[in-house]
């Protein structure tokens, strides 16, 4: 699997607990896009950055972090493929892929610690999507972004 991370400044030392995490997972490519350090940054340039990844197929999933997770939550889910989850605790990440197929996790910074975060990814990479009649359900989300 080739996930694609990215965080602004409220969010960099998540970013790299998280990296740690995926390392552990198993069989993860992962790409970091930025930020690197607690220098200010605008979080829908990384949203963007991340979501290109997704959108083009370069990457299967991506991360997405700032302080709350809510603003690039925002950001991701306005670019075309995207499917994005604010996720706070692992039954939510885990439903987000059985039934939303989620493609991109967002999480906040300053929300979460590492150890409940670091449990939300590992349940977000091991779930898969259950298909079937969320399957219909995904594909009129996905209607909704047409011209």
């Amino acid at each position: 699997m080739k996930i694609t991370i990215g965080s602004d400044h409220g969010a960099v030392q998540l970013k790299e607990e998280i990296k740690m995490v995926l390392k552990e997972c198993g069989d993860i490519k992962v790409t970091d896009v930025g930020t690197f350090g607690t220098e200010s940054v605008d979080y829908p340039d990384i949203a963007e950055k991340v979501c290109a990844d997704v959108a083009s197929g370069k990457a299967d999933r991506g991360i997405a972090l700032c302080g709350t997770g809510i603003g690039i939550s925002i950001a991701c889910n306005k670019i075309k493929g995207i499917r994005c989850a604010l996720c706070n605790d692992v039954y939510s990440a885990k439903m987000s892929r059985h039934h939303n197929d989620a493609n991109v996790l967002a999480m906040g910074g300053r929300v979460l610690g590492f150890g409940p975060a670091g449990e939300i990814v590992r349940a977000w990479v091991e779930t898969e999507f259950d298909g079937g009649r969320h399957a219909r359900r995904v594909g009129k989300i996905m209607a909704l972004e047409q011209d």
